[in-house]
């Protein structure tokens, strides 16, 4: 008897039901088609589109406007993530064999179809906001698709496509309540740029042996990763620098400078690690940067939302 057969007899006595090899096997599926999504970068593309909202209103924004701006985005984003994989298939087998695709628990031709059902559902839920909003969908999917497809190796070229289409989500908010020009949104946008591009930057220096193999131009292969490293850090510097403004220009109140200073305080901490050789596994500080944001940008919401 295989250990396969063993497994499938366990598991329809513990369930009361006769379990086929075929549900066996879907279930490992569905969880490598779940994590495609990377489902806390979708959720966080989400949220920016939410402080964009409350940003640019001053006040609550609908339900309506919060759900409909939170999809449309979070699936966007979703679809380039997803189609991420799909190129970058030779590289994960070095830089990440345990993605869903590499380690085969998808096929290529399942991610595709996801990716294409996702935009779907992105352009769908962007359009019931206003045909703006679709437009800028559109956008931000095309640079993604460019990116995928013909940009992931050009270096500093590809990095500035994803920070810019991840600092649209803040604008993305403003269209949503029909306030796109607020200057303190534009500003979170600036911010948001810079902090992606010092991620992306740093997360290319990290994966330096996989792009080289992979003909990639990163700009840790073209001038080194130390120099690389050194970029990142003054792009996140820049960031900590930029956060500051709103309170000094009286466009936030002081309230809101706890979660800035939260942010700012694992930025500068994590930037000082990044920059020093002797920090055993530095691919952990960019997680922490990108974490700090989130947790930031969610008390802010909360702030916001119950003050």
């Amino acid at each position: 008897m295989s250990l396969l057969t063993k497994k499938l007899k366990i598991h329809s006595k513990i369930l009361k039901y006769p379990v086929t090899y075929n549900t066996f096997m879907l279930r490992p599926k569905i969880l490598g088609l779940f994590r495609l999504f990377r489902f806390e970068l979708s959720f966080t593309a989400g949220v920016c589109v939410i402080l964009g909202e409350l940003l640019a209103l001053g006040t609550l924004p609908t339900i309506t406007e919060i759900i409909l701006g939170f999809l449309s985005i979070f699936f966007i984003s979703a679809t380039s993530l997803i189609l991420n994989d799909y190129f970058d298939l030779e590289m994960d087998r070095i830089n990440a064999p345990e993605r869903p695709l590499p380690a085969g628990l998808v096929t290529e031709r399942e991610v595709v179809l996801l990716s294409i059902v996702v935009a779907v559902l992105g352009l769908i839920t962007s359009y019931l906001i206003s045909l703006e909003a679709l437009l800028v969908v559109i956008l931000v999917w095309a640079i993604g698709l460019l990116y995928n497809w013909r940009f992931k190796k050009a270096g500093l070229i590809g990095n500035l496509m994803v920070s810019f289409s991840v600092g649209m989500t803040f604008i993305f908010g403003g269209i949503v309540v029909n306030k796109p020009f607020e200057t303190i949104v534009w500003l979170f946008a600036i911010i948001l740029i810079l902090a992606d591009l010092g991620e992306e930057i740093a997360a290319d220096a990290m994966d330096i042996e996989g792009d080289r193999q992979a003909g990639s131009r990163s700009l840790a292969l073209v001038i080194g990763r130390e120099n690389a490293l050194k970029i990142s850090g003054a792009a996140f510097l820049l960031v900590v620098a930029a956060s500051i403004l709103p309170f000094l220009f009286g466009w936030l109140e002081r309230i809101y400078l706890f979660p800035i200073l939260l942010m700012d305080l694992v930025i500068l901490y994590s930037t000082g690690k990044l920059l020093d050789p002797r920090t055993a596994n530095r691919r952990i500080y960019i997680r922490w940067i990108y974490l700090a944001g989130l947790v930031a940008f969610l008390i802010f919401i909360f702030i916001r939302m119950f003050r």
